[in-house]
């Protein structure tokens, strides 16, 4: 009697099932890790803080999707969250800042001179991000540490590189 599945008739457009996110039992055996920073404070005044697994994913394109989705419910937090895609072998393929219901991808770094460029930037803002706390400016410190996690989000693995800068090119 309840067998049957009705057409979704509401709208003119197909029913879309939204992808499963943060279940707590996800198939380890699909190869994308959708991931997000991790905000306990205590994980990350004691530099142990790993970031928080989300959902995995058969593909690219749907890890993408899986990330705009989790994006949406995202909305009414007050500080924005680096979302990152990682391989089957944990190797970082794309990350984004996620707020209000969009992610805004960061273009990899396309070699090893930019790579140390960007890593030596990064330190030089997490400094001044300690500086700025030893001041008791934490608005200041806060802000300087998400540009430096957002510099470190360009540092895709260099297998990945090309790959995701052509994807993200093509998106645009």
């Amino acid at each position: 009697m309840f067998d049957h599945v009705a057409p979704n008739v509401a709208s003119g457009l197909p029913f879309v099932q939204p992808p499963c996110l943060g279940t707590p039992a996800f198939d380890p055996v699909l190869p994308f890790l959708l991931t997000r920073t991790n905000t306990n404070l205590g994980a990350i005044l004691s530099g142990e803080a790993r970031p928080v697994s989300l959902a995995r994913f058969a593909s690219l394109i749907e890890a993408k999707d899986g990330a705009i989705f989790m994006a949406e419910d995202l909305s009414d937090t007050p500080a924005p969250l680096i979302l990152a895609i990682l391989d089957s072998d944990e190797r970082l393929v794309l990350a984004g800042l996620a707020s209000a219901g969009a992610v805004a991808w960061c273009h990899p770094v396309m070699s090893a001179a930019e790579a140390r460029a960007v890593v030596s930037e990064a330190s030089q803002l997490r400094a001044q991000a300690g500086r700025a706390t030893d001041w008791s400016e934490l608005d200041l410190a806060q802000r300087l540490r998400q540009r430096a996690d957002l510099l470190d989000a360009r540092l895709v693995d260099p297998l990945w590189r090309a790959f995701t800068a052509r994807a993200l090119q093509i998106a645009a």
